[in-house]
């Protein structure tokens, strides 16, 4: 109950809190702020309103539970955020998280990759975005995003097209639909899978709770994919976050004339981000050191490419269409007509060449 309190009275990711509460128990923060502190007075204006009674029924009213450190559900990934973030201004593991859906946070996340981008994409990042995630929950991997316009969206209905599993993190409480257009999406996302956020229910969404937002879906997935993200973006943010977490950072390519594929070219050229092109790069980035690795792309192998290299340049020299004589071809290769001969007499076993009654000449279907 203290902690559905603080989780009101507090803002996620305050460093001031986090200072000043440092070593202390959540009860007696809790008691302190109620009896009115003077030491605490920063955050009194929002106690007297605090209910966390009314929270949890309210929440429960929509479906959702709020859940603490030690519950069987909460992820244990989340302890990174203890030591994460010296470099942000927000940060600091979560007093607890509202969470609607029926799934349990803690086996969601055992296989997690958040997939986070532009609002304003193009049809490129959109296609891309759902095709990963779809591709990633179909090998039972959950998609993490935050519920935005654009990227976001995409990948979760990716991910909800594969009959996959997907998490929406809020910078607002669990019953609030923001965007709004997203309502429906919100109401499948909370059916199939969960969504989650740090603040209690009826809660908006700030910029800086955007902040704060990020630093939960870097911390809860094994790593970020970045698609179609700007020089400044939220979509950085999340990055930045993943790497003060430890966590793999990736980023899909995009056109070079795109403005908003310019944030995502940045993370690969100067921040060591790994460049991700399908759903088997990223399951690589993000697995266990030395498992499932990939090939390089490979072009099919054709029979001409295993040839000896007379035989590769005798062919060479063969046309297409006008039959020419072994000797014009010897010629043409640089080869003695020996050479060339027996050369001929191998190509046209494999059938890669045909002889007409003036000559030398490729199959016409060649």
């Amino acid at each position: 109950m203290a902690r559905a309190g603080l989780s009101r009275v507090i803002e996620p990711g305050d460093l001031v809190a986090l200072k000043t509460f440092e070593g202390m128990p959540v009860q007696d923060i809790w008691d302190r702020l109620r009896r009115n502190d003077p030491a605490f007075e920063r955050w009194s204006s929002r106690v007297p309103t605090a209910d966390p009674q009314r929270d949890l029924e309210r929440a429960a009213a929509v479906g959702a539970r709020f859940i603490i450190p030690g519950d069987d559900e909460w992820p244990d990934q989340l302890a990174v955020l203890e030591d994460a973030g010296q470099l942000s201004r927000c940060g600091g593991i979560p007093y607890g998280l509202w969470v609607r859906g029926r799934s349990n946070l803690r086996h969601a996340v055992s296989r997690a990759i958040a997939m986070v981008g532009s609002r304003a994409c193009s049809s490129y990042g959109e296609h891309v975005a759902g095709e990963l995630s779809s591709g990633l929950a179909d090998q039972g991997i959950t998609i993490v995003s935050g519920g935005a316009y654009g990227i976001d969206a995409a990948a979760h209905r990716g991910a909800l097209a594969a009959s996959g599993l997907t998490i929406a993190v809020l910078a607002c409480g669990v019953d609030v639909s923001y965007p709004r257009r997203n309502a429906a999406l919100f109401s499948r996302i909370a059916d199939d899978g969960l969504v989650v956020a740090e603040l209690p229910p009826g809660c908006s969404p700030t910029k800086f709770r955007f902040l704060a937002r990020n630093r939960l879906i870097a911390a809860i997935t094994e790593g970020t994919v970045v698609i179609e993200a700007a020089i400044r973006s939220g979509a950085l943010n999340t990055a930045g976050w993943a790497e003060q977490c430890g966590r793999a950072v990736l980023a899909v390519p995009g056109p070079i004339t795109s403005r908003m594929s310019a944030g995502s070219h940045l993370l690969v050229r100067e921040r060591n981000a790994v460049l991700a092109t399908n759903v088997a790069e990223i399951i690589e980035a993000t697995a266990p050191l030395g498992s499932a690795l990939t090939q390089p792309p490979r072009a099919p192998q054709t029979v001409t490419d295993t040839l000896p290299p007379d035989l590769q340049r005798t062919l060479d020299a063969v046309p297409v269409r006008n039959p020419a004589p072994t000797n014009s071809i010897a010629t043409t290769a640089g080869l003695d007509l020996p050479t060339t001969e027996r050369a001929l007499q191998a190509l046209a076993s494999m059938t890669l060449i045909t002889q007409t009654p003036t000559g030398w000449r490729l199959p016409p279907n060649q």
